[in-house]
């Protein structure tokens, strides 16, 4: 296994460890949030590491492509989802973002079977990046960043819908294809 791909399974692995952190209540509190923090901006930039020395190196694996994109949304899933008890995210917000998820991924498994490979857009791109800095915001949770938190909640919802209706609208002949 060569190191990318070591990456990224260290980063799928990391997500039980943070759950754990940020949702199990201590009388260390602070102490947890800061573990978890810090396990959660660790397993983002392995999401970048992981992806540039796989193309740097040309270390591309098929189960690079395969497991990156689900040890992202595992942690990212997973984050939100811990917000919703945390009362830090409201349930329907979650809803939206995750199904997102499903939708791109549903979609992309439609494109594999017509041969076609759908690279992560410049608005996805955005969007991942807004919701780690939303996430890393939340965990921090600092009233005197409230209005920052809010304009990332925002910033957040709307790329996710954008690029939703951006990997549908450039991507919609693999959809006439597959019989829809």
């Amino acid at each position: 296994m060569n190191l990318p791909n070591k990456l990224t399974v260290l980063r799928a692995l990391m997500v039980p460890v943070f759950v754990f952190f940020i949702l199990y209540p201590a009388e260390q509190e602070m102490l947890f949030r800061l573990i978890a923090l810090f396990l959660f901006c660790t397993a983002s930039f392995t999401d970048y590491l992981d992806g540039h020395i796989a193309r740097k190196r040309n270390l591309v694996t098929n189960f690079g492509k395969f497991m990156d994109p689900l040890a992202d949304k595992l942690l990212v899933c997973s984050a939100l989802i811990c917000m919703i008890p945390l009362s830090r995210l409201p349930a329907w917000y979650v809803i939206i973002l995750i199904s997102r998820e499903f939708i791109i991924s549903g979609f992309r498994l439609i494109a594999v079977e017509q041969n076609v490979v759908i690279a992560a857009s410049y608005f996805g791109k955005l969007k991942t990046v807004s919701q780690m800095v939303m996430i890393i915001l939340l965990i921090l949770q600092l009233s005197a960043l409230h209005f920052v938190n809010l304009l990332f909640i925002y910033l957040s919802l709307i790329l996710t819908i954008v690029s939703l209706i951006d990997y549908l609208y450039k991507n919609r002949k693999v959809l006439q294809e597959g019989g829809f």
